[in-house]
């Protein structure tokens, strides 16, 4: 696909992950519409020239919301990147079951209801894509997040029901899945991270390059011990 003249929108790219692919497709010409939930970090996107509107997605209400602002606008290239963690590990407390909730509307729920309502219009496009941000946890768990990961691995495989139902030639259904990454939501994690920049440039290249998957760095190494051994792939994983 080429990105100059497409109109996207992007949840969850007022930071991280999002935000670089915001300037990068920017960069290249499309027209970006990203969201976000930090005032603050909305109104740095819109001084540099993006539309930045305000989302929490994390319910049905917020999701509705933006559909209302988005209102009968084109649409090119919807890119379902808003996520959020959630602590949820008996070792060490209770988990919040409300949390639970908030994570898995804002991570799966959100995406379906956003590809529900944009697909008719996205379908009158000449060309025209949906993306997908899963993750390498989709593929095995981590024992720590199984909450996050489980809403990885549905979108994932809702992701892949998808494409063959509507991808085609002039219509991708694209699947991005990034590493541990060096953002907010990995703050407090001691693994190695890879930069946002560069996981934002290998899932756009995925995007022009009409890619049903973008592997991104460790998960190339991942999925291929996954398809020799599956057990192997959840053990290590799980320890992660």
């Amino acid at each position: 696909m080429e990105l100059a003249g497409k109109v996207v929108l992007l949840t969850g790219g007022s930071a991280g992950i999002g935000r670089e692919m915001a300037w990068q497709m920017k960069a290249k010409g499309a027209v970006v519409v990203v969201t976000g939930r930090n005032e603050e970090r909305l109104e740095a996107m819109r001084k540099d020239g993006f539309v930045a509107v305000a989302a929490d997605l994390s319910s049905a209400a917020g999701v509705d919301a933006l559909l209302d602002v988005w209102g009968d606008r084109e649409l090119d290239v919807l890119v379902n990147n808003a996520g959020q963690g959630v602590d949820h590990d008996f070792r060490e407390s209770k988990p919040d079951p409300d949390a639970a909730d908030d994570c898995i509307y804002a991570n799966f729920n959100a995406p379906i209801r956003l590809i529900t309502a944009l697909l008719p219009r996205l379908h009158k496009r000449p060309q025209a894509a949906i993306v997908n941000v899963t993750s390498g946890l989709a593929i095995a768990p981590r024992a720590g997040s199984p909450v996050y990961c489980a809403t990885k691995a549905g979108l994932r495989s809702y992701t892949q029901a998808l494409r063959a139902q509507v991808g085609g030639v002039n219509f991708q259904v694209i699947e991005a899945l990034p590493p541990v990454v060096d953002t907010q939501m990995t703050a407090d994690r001691k693994n190695k991270k890879m930069p946002p920049q560069e996981c934002a440039r290998q899932i756009i290249d995925a995007i022009e390059n009409n890619k049903d998957e973008a592997n991104v760095g460790m998960v190339k190494v991942l999925k291929h011990v996954h398809s020799v051994s599956p057990a192997i792939a959840r053990k290590v994983m799980l320890r992660f």
